[in-house]
């Protein structure tokens, strides 16, 4: 995520949604987890495996491996935007996954990787960008 993020995926979707005072569908209740990557945190990934030179080909995983529950991601949004999101409780989706994330250990090991943006200093980097150039 991060400046131009693709408008329908969660954090630009939830963040139009609360501008535009529309409710955000959650689907269960909330306790589903997902990672974020901050887009800095994954150039700097892809500048590392351009350097990399042990074998010729590699498959890495670049992610962030730190999991956040969708009702936290509404609320830290709520907090860097300034405005309470509406909710609309939705019943579970059938086939979504309680919890995903990167196992990030290989581009750790391989590439130094780390990811340096916690959630909170991303989504104030993203809402810094979408209020200056998001027209919601």
């Amino acid at each position: 995520y991060g400046p131009r993020q693709r408008p329908d995926l969660a954090i630009h979707k939830f963040a139009n949604l609360i501008f535009q005072g529309e409710p955000i569908q959650l689907y269960g209740d909330g306790g589903s987890k997902r990672d974020y990557t901050y887009i800095d945190d994954i150039i700097m990934g892809f500048k590392a495996a351009l350097d990399y030179s042990s074998s010729q080909y590699e498959i890495i995983n670049l992610g962030n491996n730190q999991p956040i529950k969708l009702t936290k991601l509404i609320f830290l949004l709520e907090k860097v935007f300034k405005k309470k999101a509406r909710i609309k409780k939705m019943p579970n989706q059938p086939g979504d996954l309680p919890i995903t994330f990167a196992d990030i250990e290989k581009a750790e090991k391989l590439l130094g990787y780390q990811p340096k943006i916690d959630i909170q200093s991303g989504l104030q980097k993203f809402s810094a960008w979408f209020r200056t150039y998001n027209i919601y």
